[in-house]
Order: structure tokens, then C-alpha cells, then sequence
């Protein structure tokens, strides 16, 4: 996922894992890997950076 699609999943939480997933076009799974806060429980802040660092 690119840092806008995992920044737009951010915003969408409000919405089902499977309802954002199928808005940006990738699996449940996809969208837990790279918002792990939705399977924890953790409360969803801002996106890591160090995510993107090459």
C-alpha cells in the first residue's frame, strides 16, 4: 500500500475493515498489516514515518 492509501484507511476507520479494503482496492489483510491498530484494539494515531524510510 502507498502512504496515501494506508493515511486514507486512517481516515475511514470509522467504516469495516472489509469496507475500506474494498475502497482502496486490497484485502482485509493488506489493511491489517498496515494498520495493525484495528486487529490490537490500539486507539489509531498518526502513521509511522519510519514505515517509509528507505
Amino acid at each position: 500500500m502507498t502512504l496515501e492509501q494506508i493515511r486514507h484507511a486512517h481516515d475511514l476507520l470509522g467504516n469495516t475493515v472489509s469496507s475500506i479494503a474494498r475502497l482502496l482496492g486490497v484485502s482485509r489483510s493488506t489493511i491489517y498489516k498496515y494498520v495493525p491498530e484495528l486487529a490490537s484494539g490500539r486507539s489509531v494515531g498518526e502513521v509511522p514515518t519510519e514505515w517509509f524510510c528507505s
